[in-house]
């Protein structure tokens, strides 16, 4: 595994952005989920809040100590908090930053009412919630049990104010913050250019080391494109100067268009890698004229310690499912590791 770069709690990235760690390193959230604070000035604009370890929270007040730049005291701290997706490491800690809000509020006494902060999120579409563990979709209880002088609803009343592709966040100390609508890792996945920054929000889309996982290869290769697209029409396709990538997890990423064409290849790569092992008979051994999804992981990660290779099932299994959605290969038959795979005799 690539050893993590260390990172701080709290960093300053720019006059415009700060970045304060979730405090709940791991296996997949490698040093932590990243929280960034956007704007010159207060009140701010929070992206994600972690998981809800307590220990978030701590970091979180003392970046607001240390870098509110105005002293008046009839301004939140925070008007608006951005959710990028439903995975509970972003939005576990919800409760816990709404009551840290109102509590500094308070404490001012300013005299002044409370306005709480919006919260926005790019909605699920309808009956496709996410077939996961409930422990691990956590954000229909937060909404449920979240009280109401906590945050400002919709005008519909709802809890969010629904983001969509292409939108423009008008928010008083930051210029606009454009939303991309960017599934794959999740349905619901979002981007915001940070115009100010020239950087790109890339929540868990693009890393900041490794690879991301995702959920649907064919929508995620899809984002990717459109992430490509969207940094060289801020560039007028010019290689200089770069637009940086504020990711989900790990470092700022400097070149974002050599990254995420990077990330690209890879996919393309593995991809044909798939096609040019169905090209061929799995072998005598086998008995067989076609190939399974775990004879395939067996083959392509034969050099990797067996420890790894269910887990890189999942991820051979989805480029399977958007070749067949590219006509490329067809399922003849099987369930899970056991599906049978060939490729498309009619695919021109």
């Amino acid at each position: 595994m690539e050893k993590l770069e260390a990172l701080s709690s709290i960093a300053r990235l720019s006059e415009n952005v700060i970045r304060v760690l979730a405090q709940n390193p791991g296996k997949f959230t490698l040093q932590g989920t990243n929280t960034y604070l956007i704007g010159k000035r207060k009140p701010y604009v929070l992206v994600d809040t972690g998981e809800g370890r307590d220990e978030y929270i701590p970091f979180l007040e003392s970046a607001l100590n240390e870098t509110l730049q105005s002293t008046s005291i009839t301004e939140p701290d925070i008007s608006d908090i951005v959710i990028s997706h439903w995975h509970h490491d972003h939005v576990g800690g919800l409760p816990a930053v709404l009551a840290l809000l109102r509590k500094r509020w308070e404490a001012r006494k300013s005299g002044f009412p409370y306005e709480p902060p919006r919260l926005h999120k790019l909605p699920l579409p309808p009956n496709k919630q996410p077939a996961v563990d409930p422990k691990f979709f956590v954000l229909p209880s937060i909404i449920k049990a979240l009280p109401r002088d906590l945050f400002t609803p919709a005008a519909n009343g709802s809890v969010f104010h629904d983001l969509h592709d292409g939108q423009q966040l008008h928010m008083s100390s930051t210029s606009p913050l454009r939303i991309l609508h960017t599934p794959g890792h999740t349905v619901d996945s979002i981007c915001i250019y940070v115009s100010s920054d020239r950087a790109l929000y890339t929540s868990d889309t693009i890393l900041g080391q490794g690879t991301a996982v995702f959920e649907d290869l064919f929508a995620y290769m899809a984002s990717l494109n459109k992430m490509l697209t969207y940094i060289k029409s801020q560039t007028n396709g010019a290689i200089e100067p770069s637009i940086c990538l504020y990711p989900g997890h790990g470092p700022v990423v400097a070149d974002g268009a050599l990254t995420i064409e990077t990330y690209i290849k890879h996919r393309r790569e593995r991809e044909a890698e798939i096609v040019k092992l169905l090209q061929s008979p799995p072998g005598a051994d086998l008995a067989k004229d076609n190939w399974t999804t775990w004879e395939i992981v067996k083959r392509i990660y034969a050099a990797y310690p067996e420890s790894l290779w269910l887990p890189a099932a999942r991820g051979i299994e989805l480029h399977l499912r958007k070749l067949e959605a590219d006509s490329v290969v067809i399922k003849l038959g099987g369930d899970g590791t056991d599906t049978i795979w060939s490729l498309n005799p009619r695919k021109d």
